[in-house]
């Protein structure tokens, strides 16, 4: 089993390079698999550390998606044990970001490239416009 589980990507995943590959065409830069919070032991996939916004693609499987989660038929205990604290991980960190006054945006592997990359960037544009008139901008999501 431990082999399995190094062979599973945890960066670079085609979504993720597609979105990435859409972002840098826009002129955008950001750092890849970092820790928003040096603190925080975990990492986002993608992050804009000037205007605090941090990205997670998630894996449909690993992540528990609603419409894409199948449970698993052998050793269901453990893996479904194993997305469900993959689950509950990601709402924690998502809330220990939002009370660092971070920006927490989440898609799903499955969305569209460019229509995340297009959220990524008009939320980036607008956290951006309110550093320079020196606002801090809160958004919920």
């Amino acid at each position: 089993m431990r082999r399995n589980m190094q062979a599973i990507r945890s960066r670079d995943t085609k979504p993720e390079c597609l979105v990435r590959q859409l972002l840098h065409a826009q002129g955008l830069r950001y750092r890849v698999a970092a820790r928003p919070l040096p603190a925080l032991r975990r990492t986002a996939d993608i992050v804009f550390r000037p205007t605090k916004v941090a990205v997670f693609i998630d894996g449909c499987y690993w992540h528990g998606c609603p419409e894409h989660y199948v449970p698993p038929k052998t050793n269901p205990g453990y893996w479904s044990g194993k997305v469900s604290g993959n689950v509950a991980r990601d709402r924690d960190t998502d809330e220990q970001l939002r009370a660092a006054g971070w920006t927490v945006l989440r898609f799903w592997e499955h969305e569209s490239p460019n229509e995340c990359a297009l959220t990524i960037f008009d939320t980036v544009s607008e956290r951006r416009a309110g550093l320079l008139r020196g606002e801090i901008i809160h958004r919920e999501e």
